[in-house]
């Protein structure tokens, strides 16, 4: 390979802040301070260097973003650059009046989380009483201005018979896709994996749920859907590919290569502050680690999907074979595949409650 290709998309991780405290959280359990985030020029300087690129779009998150006073200057700035922006935001903490003020800042697209259907479960998994009503009233506000919705819903044991009621919920809010995703065992999530996961049974009944979802919808509303790996066969794309497609700059500024890259023991992360968005991610040494094939140890080195998988997911590998550059454990030529529907059976059999972040 002569060089990596141009990334398309940047997560920008505007802030760790946030009022929710979901314990499926994939934020890093010890969070970056509120004073060493980037300041609104720094941020304008990154989405400058990244429409350079080649990045398209940028996610505009968190936490949740709107807990930066500056969010409105922040999506000028990226919206200036030339970028698609989306906003991936909770609701909570932005009234209708900074919607507003987001939209004439050229706000392209909202992603709105939703916990579940009703307000009780809701909040109880939010930790946070209120939100729903907040939720349901922001997607109105959205909508009401002409703006793109998506919806959002981290999927677990509590929530994946709520699936069919999920998506009339997006249909009649007036979203246009619906992003169903299974919480991933990092951080926070690692931490309540005993209370989130699902039965295998919950699973195969929430891909029928979604196969009969699609058909309804189909040319209406697009439906994403994605299963756990814990219960998978073959390895999903880290991120596109490591190093290939996306990159990450957290709230103080390091770059990477996925959320949660810095898992990772032994990578050296670059930072916006000290190099060029370029230049980090043509050299560093965290995004050259896991880039392209030559890494790969065997099976991965000698399978046919090696450019299509490119090895699955680097931290599930650490987390569940104890090395990083081991073949995803989700995928079935895996020597340790055989770990994940153990560890799955055995924590979806458990009676764990939430451990919420800060109590």
């Amino acid at each position: 390979m002569n060089g990596p290709p141009n990334p398309i998309g940047l997560l920008a991780e505007l802030t760790y802040r946030c009022p929710l405290a979901c314990p499926y959280c994939s934020n890093p359990l010890e969070l970056e301070r509120r004073e060493d985030e980037l300041d609104t020029a720094t941020w304008a300087r990154v989405f400058a260097e990244a429409a350079e690129l080649g990045v398209l779009q940028v996610h505009l998150s968190g936490g949740e973003p709107a807990s930066r006073r500056d969010l409105v200057e922040i999506t000028q700035a990226a919206s200036g650059a030339g970028l698609y922006t989306n906003l991936i935001t909770s609701a909570v903490g932005l009234p209708a009046a900074t919607l507003r003020r987001l939209k004439a800042a050229g706000l392209d697209h909202v992603q709105l989380s939703i916990q579940d259907i009703g307000r009780a479960s809701s909040d109880h998994i939010a930790g946070y009483e209120g939100a729903y009503d907040r939720k349901l009233a922001f997607a109105g506000a959205v909508t009401g201005l002409g703006m793109a919705l998506t919806l959002n819903v981290v999927i677990h044991r509590a929530n994946i018979g709520n699936l069919a009621a999920l998506v009339e919920l997006a249909e009649s809010l007036g979203a246009g896709r619906v992003e169903i995703a299974h919480a991933q065992y990092y951080g926070w999530a690692l931490r309540n994996r005993d209370a989130l996961m699902p039965t295998r049974d919950q699973v195969d009944e929430a891909m029928r749920e979604m196969d009969r979802a699609r058909q309804r919808l189909e040319g209406r509303i697009a439906i994403d859907f994605v299963v756990p790996d814990y219960y998978a066969r073959r390895p999903k794309p880290c991120v596109g590919g490591w190093g290939r497609r996306t990159l990450n700059v957290t709230p103080s500024g390091v770059v990477l290569p996925c959320h949660a890259a810095q898992t990772i023991p032994g990578l050296s992360f670059w930072s916006v502050r000290d190099y060029p968005l370029a230049e980090i991610w043509r050299r560093s040494p965290a995004f050259e680690a896991f880039r392209g094939t030559g890494w790969m140890q065997e099976p991965c080195r000698s399978c046919a999907y090696r450019e299509q998988d490119f090895g699955g997911c680097r931290c599930q590998a650490l987390a569940i074979a104890g090395d990083a550059a081991a073949t995803d454990p989700s995928c079935e030529l895996s020597p340790v595949h055989s770990r994940m529907p153990a560890i799955a059976g055995q924590a979806a059999g458990s009676d764990g409650s939430y451990l919420y972040r800060g109590r």
